[in-house]
């Protein structure tokens, strides 16, 4: 949605509208008719198609249709930061619920929701082959990335959850933001050793962005011994959860509007 807003203000109420034009699919696949969600599923790619096609129509163009993704804009999944400044196409989400999401992620593969799946995939196949010239290829990326959201809305409510058997997902989940911080780190240390400092900009980024995996570190090991010690405590876990989570937003939301706009 930041990343959109550089375009134009129609373009993020596109974005809007695409997890309400989800709902049917969702409401059928609740009913004794359910094989139908399959086609419904395919609202939102037509909402979107008829956007652009109404607005070529009218000669007005939310998001330019040339603008491309490539691969190397996936590297704003681990740095947002970093990327805001270097691309015009942001494909990220926050540092600490990168935590949520990888549970929420397990979780989606061990529940076999091949459906939702499929939808992503679909939705980061017609981005990156721009099989549709009508279409910007960045609105093609809302669907994996509202895909993805969800599987953070899911791992979290697994993470305040979790119980004592559940230990080994959080310790992976640890791991994974440990990683990263000491990642960020690493490329942190390679740019301000660049020729003349020239790259000590992004490494000051890069930092920032090891600061806020580091938090969530902190916040999935508090979470962890809650679990070891047997204790439910929900409310204690939400609050260290969206606490870090409410940090990291803050802070790095502040970053990437001042780099894109």
């Amino acid at each position: 949605m930041l990343c959109l807003g550089r375009f134009h203000p129609a373009a993020g109420s596109l974005v809007a509208i695409i997890p309400w034009s989800f709902w049917p699919a969702a409401y059928i696949g609740k009913t004794r008719v359910r094989w139908l969600s399959a086609p419904f599923a395919a609202l939102p790619f037509v909402v979107i198609m008829l956007f652009f096609w109404i607005s070529a129509k009218y000669r007005f163009f939310a998001v330019p249709v040339q603008t491309r993704v490539h691969l190397t804009d996936m590297a704003s999944l681990v740095a947002p930061l970093v990327l805001a400044e270097r691309s015009s196409v942001l494909i990220s989400f926050y540092h600490v619920p990168i935590a949520a999401l990888v549970t929420g992620l397990a979780m989606l593969v061990a529940g076999r929701r091949f459906g939702v799946m499929a939808i992503a995939v679909l939705g980061i196949v017609l981005a990156y082959g721009n099989f549709i010239s009508t279409v910007s290829p960045i609105i093609w990326l809302c669907i994996p990335l509202l895909a993805g959201s969800v599987s953070i809305g899911a791992g979290m409510q697994a993470l305040i959850c979790a119980g004592y058997a559940d230990r080994i997902w959080i310790i992976l989940t640890t791991m994974v933001l440990g990683a990263l911080a000491i990642v960020m780190l690493l490329l942190a240390t390679r740019y301000f050793q660049s020729f003349l400092g020239l790259g000590a900009g992004y490494a000051r980024l890069l930092v920032e962005s090891a600061k806020m995996y580091t938090l969530g570190v902190i916040a999935t090991i508090v979470i962890f011994f809650i679990v070891h010690a047997r204790l439910r405590v929900r409310w204690l876990r939400w609050l260290v959860l969206c606490g870090a989570m409410s940090i990291d937003i803050f802070f790095s939301a502040r970053l990437i509007v001042d780099k894109i706009f």
